[in-house]
């Protein structure tokens, strides 16, 4: 059975998110701080008539941080309890991953945060995260107090 993956770019390394989680991406746009929100929430963005807490992605993940520009990414995509927007710096698109090239996490690294597993691709390997994970528990609680007041 094949797992298709929405594949994203930040920085040289490439990572993924399941399908079904994604709704859409879009251009960059201007991004509105929102008080007392956790420190991984850039701000909110509005989709449609849809106030969407914006996720960084780098800080999530460690990696070096820098501006938004005008070339990158948002992935809209959506948990059990709320859409998120992630910032990436490109959309490399869809591929899809059979069981024979997928390695779950608990065969990598048993605990490992965000990560759902790894796709092993011809062309390199794919970093599979959970986008139910991205948020901690204290953080989802967090959000949700300043997404009221929104």
């Amino acid at each position: 059975m094949l797992k298709p993956i929405f594949v994203f770019m930040l920085g040289d390394s490439r990572y993924g998110l399941p399908l079904n989680a994604v709704d859409r991406a879009v251009r960059a746009v201007a991004i509105t701080p929102l008080p007392k929100a956790p420190d991984i929430v850039l701000g909110v963005v509005n989709v449609q008539g849809r106030v969407i807490p914006v996720i960084n992605l780098r800080r999530r993940f460690r990696l070096p941080e820098r501006e938004i520009a005008l070339t990158d990414q948002i992935i809209i995509a959506h948990t059990a309890r709320r859409s998120l927007a992630l910032v990436t710096d490109a959309v490399h698109g869809i591929v899809e991953c059979s069981e024979r090239e997928f390695v779950a996490r608990e065969a990598i690294i048993p605990g490992l945060e965000y990560v759902e597993g790894i796709a092993r691709m011809p062309d390199g390997l794919i970093l599979i995260h959970d986008v139910d994970k991205f948020l901690a528990l204290e953080e989802e609680a967090s959000l949700e107090d300043a997404m009221k007041n929104v």
